[in-house]
């Protein structure tokens, strides 16, 4: 033995931190944070689990003591108890589309304010393996419920299919005979957009479509078609994009030299503003010569030039509703009842419509 060494003073290691002095730091326990706020250990149980019926001041007594002390409340613990995890998953295909990704900071907005997190598993292909191989990812890291956000025209197809007794909400599908499902309004927002090109007096209205993959473009394609139809209206060959400014500018070229095409409807917003600068560079004015719609009404549309004419999806609407039917599901503790729950559109008019130059 080194006699010039000290003794130990303690034994073998049971957590936390050395402090000096020899003393070891303790977690600190609930029952800690009760005795600082003056209040009993069930109320600090109530505020850790955000339960309501704590009225305000003995709330921030409790978190003042929880911060002055460092508490953490044990998620795990709490999750045993409860059967919950206040996480919910969310898988999509790609971040990629303004729509998906605005849609998934909403979903995250909403769940933070009703105490949940998210858990996102983004994937690459939307296949049948990838889609299941997501939901047991989902299962390991334990969420209470998944929100699917697929875009593309799988789920109603039949091509991929969910796994039963979870708790799913699904967005932007067709697959409302099946599923719970919150959509946008596609078909009523298409419609006002034709309507108000044929009430300014176009002959008829061209479109740019995007994905043939997607539920949404083909849906926005279709009511496109439709009120046409209605209006006993010529249909113009479609012109079909994949969403990207990109595609809307090559669209726009081939649109140019057309002197018949003095109207277009553009599936989104991105695409409107490829067409813009088409129709610029050729040397067709907006609208002067030519009206532009888009889809979505990005919080951009309004600088383009000229602003755009769009039609507005509303995606925190859209989220809410999704976190809403998720935690109802988890609640009721059942699948959700199947149906498609559609979030309305409306037109927002700016300066990239008006009659046609006759």
């Amino acid at each position: 033995m080194d006699l010039d060494r000290p003794a130990s003073t303690g034994g073998a290691r049971r957590g936390g931190s050395d402090i000096p002095g020899g003393r070891r730091k303790q977690r600190v326990s609930m029952a800690d944070v009760a005795k600082l706020a003056g209040v009993s250990s069930q109320t600090v149980s109530r505020v850790a689990n955000g339960h309501a019926g704590v009225i305000g001041t003995t709330r921030e007594q409790v978190l003042a003591a929880m911060r002055e002390l460092g508490y953490r409340p044990n998620s795990a613990a709490r999750a045993l108890r409860y059967g919950r995890f206040n996480t919910i998953g969310v898988i999509l295909f790609s971040l990629a589309s303004t729509g998906n990704s605005r849609t998934v900071e909403a979903i995250a907005t909403h769940a933070a304010a009703e105490g949940y997190a998210i858990t996102l598993i983004p994937l690459d292909m939307p296949t049948q393996d990838n889609v299941l191989g997501a939901f047991t990812r989902m299962g390991e890291l334990a969420v209470d419920a998944v929100i699917v956000i697929l875009e593309v025209h799988l789920l109603d197809a039949g091509t991929v299919t969910l796994p039963p007794g979870v708790h799913v909400v699904v967005v932007d599908s067709d697959a409302g005979d099946r599923y719970s499902v919150v959509d946008t309004d596609q078909a009523e927002g298409t419609r006002l957009a034709v309507r108000h090109l044929l009430d300014l007096g176009h002959r008829t209205v061209w479109h740019v479509t995007g994905p043939r993959t997607s539920f949404a473009s083909q849906r926005r394609a279709q009511a496109w078609r439709l009120e046409l139809e209605r209006d006993g209206r010529p249909i113009p060959p479609p012109l079909h994009g994949d969403w990207s400014a990109e595609s809307g500018y090559a669209a726009g070229l081939a649109l140019a030299d057309r002197p018949d095409c003095t109207a277009v409807f553009a599936a989104n917003d991105q695409m409107a503003l490829g067409l813009l600068r088409a129709f610029h560079e050729r040397g067709r004015a907006v609208p002067a010569e030519i009206s532009v719609v888009g889809f979505d009404d990005i919080p951009d549309a309004a600088c383009f030039v000229p602003p755009l004419t769009t039609v507005h999806q509303d995606f925190a609407e859209v989220g809410r509703r999704c976190v809403e039917g998720a935690l109802r599901q988890i609640r009721e503790g059942g699948s959700g009842a199947p149906g498609t729950d559609l979030v309305p559109t409306r037109l927002v008019t700016r300066a990239s419509t008006a009659p046609p130059n006759s």
